[in-house]
């Protein structure tokens, strides 16, 4: 029998700003909800008492049904897996779940950032799991937000709407239904391509952070978008912007520019990239990373700009102004991300036409007799 969207079961993955929002946000409209870290240190206190106290967009105190450090636990019975850790767990965690998951369990990663999906549908599939089992993502995290204790969060803003998409793509539409009642934000897009190349991470992250490295590194505290991101910087990002949609164009993928999804999520409207993000009051009090360590640099390089790069080689276009910001990531952290980050190689997508690529990240896989039966013909 299927379940209603009222009744539906979450599991979410990872403790950190977004999981404890989410997890406190499904516990306060009623949900069952199982909050999972890896760290027993991060999650001991909501084991001990598993309540999530909210402010900001949100107030109130999310009940949960339990904390738990064990996959096992964590995912066992829930209908939809929410993973919300950033994007360099997520091959980990389709590893370690493989062996546990359930028929007919959901998976959506909050976000997916480039090819999130595909690189755990690919992992599984690696490591052996026979489920039926659904691999989706969103194209970002639905909330501002940032932790304010083990067991409490504060939500800045909620988008307006997010796009999401499932591998296989058919089953999109019933995942925006399951999820509806928790976040009716949820949106169809047509494939998870659509929702890696309208991955906003790319554009909004690694670039600012880099050029305001003089102020992070001497621990200056100032407002991330609205401070960090000035008019010359702004020009940047619209560089990347145009890039990354040209990637977006030749794949016959359907995106929107920055400035246009600025508008649709926040009601944020300009000339230019930096007047919409001047006007934006969701990013007011969203201040800058402490130091370089952060996941704008060490998840949105390798997990979201190095995979558009990818795909552009791959397809024979050159995107100059993005191979610079993974250039200057590189040298400036020691890290060469375009060995740890998704490539076409790790995600099967090696040497694939654009159509291939589409039918592909639409069904999970190639239908090779038909493609040699068309070459025949």
């Amino acid at each position: 029998m299927m379940k209603r969207p009222e009744d539906v079961r979450y599991a979410v993955i990872g403790a950190g700003n977004g999981g404890l929002a989410m997890a406190g946000y499904l516990g306060l409209m009623g949900f069952v909800v199982t909050l999972y870290n890896r760290s027993l240190e991060k999650i001991e206190t909501l084991i001990k008492e598993p309540k999530i106290l909210l402010s900001g967009a949100v107030e109130g105190e999310g009940q949960l049904s339990a904390g738990t450090n064990n996959i096992n636990e964590a995912i066992k019975g829930s209908d939809i897996i929410m993973i919300t850790t950033p994007a360099t767990a997520h091959r980990e965690l389709a590893e370690q779940m493989a062996p546990y998951l359930e028929d007919g369990q959901i998976i959506v990663l909050n976000p997916g950032r480039t090819c999130g999906a595909l690189e755990v549908y690919q992992t599984l599939r690696q490591s052996g799991c026979k489920k039926n089992v659904i691999v989706a993502e969103t194209q970002t995290f639905i909330y501002a937000c940032r932790a304010t204790g083990p067991n409490s969060a504060r939500i800045f803003s909620v988008k307006n709407e997010v796009k999401l998409a499932a591998i296989p793509a058919d089953r999109t539409e019933f995942v925006v239904w399951l999820l509806s009642a928790a976040y009716p934000q949820f949106k169809p897009a047509r494939d998870v391509m659509e929702t890696s190349l309208n991955n906003f991470g790319a554009i909004f992250h690694p670039a600012p952070t880099l050029l305001n490295s003089g102020h992070i590194e001497r621990g200056q505290t100032f407002e991330y978008y609205l401070e960090g991101i000035t008019p010359s910087i702004g020009q940047m990002l619209e560089k990347l912007d145009a890039e990354r949609m040209k990637v977006a164009r030749v794949l016959g993928v359907k995106t929107v520019s920055a400035m246009q999804w600025l508008e649709d999520s926040y009601g944020a409207r300009g000339s230019s990239i930096y007047e919409a993000i001047q006007n934006n009051p969701g990013y007011k009090g969203l201040t800058a990373p402490k130091d370089l360590k952060t996941r704008y640099i060490y998840e949105d390089v390798p997990f979201s700009l190095v995979p558009i790069s990818s795909l552009a080689k791959n397809i024979g276009l050159e995107t100059p102004a993005i191979d610079t910001i993974i250039r200057l990531a590189n040298m400036m952290t020691g890290v060469n991300f375009w060995e740890v980050g998704r490539t076409v190689d790790k995600l099967g997508l090696a040497g694939l036409t654009p159509v291939q690529i589409l039918e592909f990240v639409r069904n999970g896989y190639i239908d090779t007799k038909q493609d040699e039966e068309e070459v025949v013909a």
